[in-house]
């Protein structure tokens, strides 16, 4: 069926569950006057917020402005994150040619006549489920963080007003708890692929360090990665990608069956239990 709007088919590809999750955590939100009125309806839909008219002078706070939503520490230096797909270093890499061959599509198993269906489960703001996304492959997006969900779907909701609908439409976000949710989906609707990136604090590029600090003053520690592996693991049909710095240890300190590694980054690759590697 034919949707004339783009705008209204973003609201329509965006799936999440119905209830809007709990969280004690109130942060501050400074919203610009020329802020985008659909970031703010997430903000109303997904947190609990308390509207300030300047930034406070520490701690973590959300403004929203006409570039959409993001995430703020106060203090010296700022810092900041959004989830953006379509602009910055992040709109580079979309836009270049062969998607297939970057070595996270490679690693997943997409290539040519092989396009699986993927959960990423630490979604994070999307970036890497974009760009396999773009390959053609149909994503299933997890994120447990409500803060970090907002931003996820703010991001996508902009990437799909702005031309990548096609991409957004082949990505379903949903704020679940990662480990749980793969427990409840092994035995009907097992994805081929289970990626992980695992918030790992070792050394990183400086904006990807700034804002992992961001990220874990947000989360605090994350999830058990030793369940959550072993939940992917038991899950997938054929793998599971982990993604790790180059220099990092094998997660759970299990060994992968191969790996595929760059200058900063490696992937780490598993058969899934019962599983099969192309």
């Amino acid at each position: 069926m034919r949707i004339a709007s783009g705008r209204k088919r973003v609201g329509k590809i965006i799936r999440h569950c119905d209830k809007a999750p709990q969280t004690s955590l109130t942060l501050p939100l400074v919203a610009a006057a020329d802020a985008d009125p659909a970031s703010l309806r997430t903000v109303d839909e997904w947190l609990a917020t308390a509207a300030f008219d300047t930034p406070p002078r520490d701690g973590l706070y959300l403004t929203a402005d006409s570039k959409g939503l993001a995430l703020c520490r106060a203090g010296r230096p700022p810092v900041s994150m959004r989830a953006e797909f379509l602009r910055g270093a992040q709109g580079f890499r979309i836009a270049r040619q062969g998607h297939q061959r970057e070595a996270i599509a490679r690693a997943c198993g997409i290539g040519a006549g092989s396009c699986p269906r993927v959960v990423d489960a630490t979604a994070g703001l999307g970036r890497d489920a974009f760009v396999l996304a773009a390959t053609g492959a149909q994503l299933t997006l997890l994120e447990r963080s409500p803060v970090v969900y907002a931003l996820l779907i703010d991001g996508l909701r902009r990437a799909g007003s702005g031309g990548a609908i096609d991409i957004v439409s082949r990505m379903t976000p949903l704020h679940a708890d990662a480990t749980q949710w793969l427990r409840d989906h092994g035995a009907n609707d097992a994805p081929d692929t289970v990626y992980l990136d695992p918030m790992y604090a070792g050394r990183r590029r400086a904006a990807a360090g700034k804002e992992l600090t961001l990220l874990q003053a947000l989360v605090g520690q994350p999830e058990s990665d030793a369940d959550l592996f072993e939940a992917a693991r038991a899950t997938a049909r054929e793998r599971v990608v982990v993604k790790r710095h180059r220099r990092a240890p094998a997660l759970a300190g299990v060994a992968p069956d191969y790996q595929l590694t760059g200058r900063s980054t490696r992937f780490d690759i598993y058969r899934a239990s019962g599983g099969r590697l192309g």
